[in-house]
């Protein structure tokens, strides 16, 4: 083949190749499961630390959110009234205060704020055709680093389906950026799963060796290589994307690099799935049953099933990663089910400071705390070795925006649960000084994972956890 004349249909043939590869992870699930069974060796010896990012759209009610602080013992509070639904767990819990993304200093409404929630990163205007949120989210980076350690490198749930168009009265967004907070690269989302069912299919899915019959001419090709012998699939692009380095400008050389960099990761996955994995197994069943099909239809039903299906994911050792998105940005959902609440919850997040609107709007959030609390008890009830499921997690709850009526984005309501297998002094709230970067957290969270990076987004230093 001509390097002066790279063929195209070799180069998207290896584009192809390299989309399909992250199926390929299921291939040697039976072959993984037999060899498990055989040899426990292949057992952690200790309970895995997991991470769940659970995201609320639309902010809260600020002066019914901070407790007053004591000054005699500042690390010590209060419940306050939103607070409330977590007073059974409130001793493996951290308030976060005065953490935000400096990025988010904009006046633009929501949607720029949900894809930079879990990146910090600067998120492009746009229609939608070149997209930039500025980086990969936490979740992902988490993923491409320790996904190869589990069936599925990370999880990503929600409630809403993910939103087209562009809100020109919110600024000239495409609402993409509002319907994802997990993203892959800058300009790639994670697709989430909605539905109850098909989440929890997913956590099984791929137990039999899918025939290669089921895949392209091309793809059976590679699939039946990796199979019988130790090519690389980079060998079969690596020369063309050498020469179409060549001819193309800076910026898509650094795409290219980005996606043979994916080829990488998705082979070292490879790798790792043909041979027994160093799994946590967890004795007994949790109660945790395949939903019926589509989506329930009372809204705490849907949300509480999915929660369920995350502990499932992280009780299986199927995931270390995880995250749920409560709803989108500006979601139009009604909570008219909750007593004295007769409104959507954007819509009366704009409550204008008069008394009753702001009483819904403080409903609607504590509702949402509520199911907080909900998945941290579930886990707090599972014994997991010496301790509790909770214990060998880091649950981060969080909005992007204080208070909905104004759009700030200063001293985020966050909270951060779980010990982090040990790791973590939780029962406390922690003040961090004014602004400080929400991810100087990320990067103490991402220690605790194992992965050590030098920077993350607007991360100046690590959040002293302990």
């Amino acid at each position: 083949m001509s390097h002066s004349n790279p063929s195209r249909r070799r180069f998207l043939r290896g584009s192809g190749v390299a989309m399909a590869l992250p199926w390929m992870h299921s291939l040697a699930r039976g072959q993984q499961a037999q060899a498990a069974e055989s040899d426990s060796d292949t057992r952690l010896d200790q309970p895995p630390v997991r991470t769940a990012f659970l995201f609320m759209p639309n902010g809260v009610n600020p002066s019914n959110w901070t407790p007053a602080v004591d000054p005699e013992s500042p690390e010590s509070y209060t419940l306050s009234p939103m607070l409330q639904p977590l007073s059974d767990v409130k001793d493996e819990c951290i308030l976060l205060e005065n953490l935000y993304h400096p990025n988010l200093n904009m006046g633009n409404g929501h949607w720029p704020k949900v894809p930079a929630f879990l990146s910090g990163g600067h998120v492009l205007r746009t229609s939608g055709r070149d997209m930039n949120t500025g980086g990969v989210s936490a979740d992902q980076l988490l993923a491409q680093k320790i996904g190869s350690q589990t069936p599925l490198p990370s999880l990503e749930l929600g409630v809403d389906a993910a939103y087209t168009g562009v809100d020109n009265v919110g600024g000239g967004f495409t609402r993409i950026y509002g319907s994802h907070i997990a993203w892959r690269d800058p300009s790639t989302p994670v697709p989430k799963e909605i539905i109850p069912q098909l989440a929890f299919d997913r956590l099984f899915r791929g137990s039999r060796t899918t025939p290669v019959s089921g895949f392209n001419p091309d793809q059976a090709e590679v699939i039946k290589s990796l199979q019988t012998d130790e090519t690389s699939v980079l060998d079969l692009v690596l020369e063309d994307a050498k020469g179409l380095e060549r001819k193309i400008g800076r910026d898509d050389r650094t795409k290219l690099d980005e996606y043979l960099e994916s080829v990488r990761s998705v082979e070292r996955r490879i790798e790792s799935a043909m041979k027994p994995q160093r799994r946590w197994i967890n004795e007994g069943e949790i109660g945790v049953v395949r939903p019926g099909p589509g989506i329930p239809e009372q809204h705490i039903e849907h949300v509480r099933l999915m929660l369920d299906i995350m502990v499932l994911a992280f009780w299986t050792d199927t995931t270390r990663v995880a995250t749920f998105m409560m709803g989108n940005a500006q979601t139009g959902r009604n909570f008219s089910f909750i007593d004295g609440v007769k409104s959507s919850f954007h819509g009366i997040s704009h409550h204008r400071n008069e008394p009753d609107r702001i009483a819904e709007y403080e409903k609607i959030g504590t509702w949402h705390v509520a199911q907080l609390a909900y998945v941290l008890q579930k886990m707090k009830s599972l014994s997991e070795g010496d301790a509790t499921l909770l214990d060998h997690c880091m649950v981060f709850w969080g909005t992007t925006i204080r208070d909905g009526n104004r759009h700030d984005v200063e001293n985020l309501p966050l909270i951060l649960a779980g010990r982090g297998g040990g790791t973590i002094r939780t029962g406390r709230r922690l003040t961090a000084p004014e602004k400080t970067p929400l991810c100087n957290l990320y990067r103490a969270m991402m220690q605790r994972m194992g992965v050590s990076v030098d920077q993350f987004g607007t991360s100046d230093g690590l959040l002293d956890l302990t």
